[in-house]
């Protein structure tokens, strides 16, 4: 019976330690990646580091759509991502 305890006990502290490290990882590299990211000052490189953030965002994305509705829906969920990301 003791044996039983321990084994589990064991099992849920190990759970525990997978579960809170998987949600780590993606919080912590997204943070660190947070950090990482500086705007530059000058006007010129802001607008081109803008425009290759923005470029990176629709590259992860799906096409562009030739409807007007779903091309403003699609420049929206883009605009989002890049106010999250700068």
């Amino acid at each position: 019976m003791f044996e039983i305890v321990i084994s589990l006990f064991v099992a849920a502290i190990a759970a525990w330690y997978i579960w809170s490290s998987f949600f780590k990882s993606s919080a912590t590299e997204q943070s660190a990646y947070l950090e990482q990211l500086k705007i530059p000052e000058d006007s010129t490189l802001r607008r081109h580091f803008i425009t290759h953030l923005k470029n990176e965002i629709e590259s992860a994305m799906y096409l562009s759509p030739n409807d007007s509705v779903l091309q403003r829906r699609y420049n929206s969920l883009v605009a989002v991502e890049l106010n999250h990301r700068s």
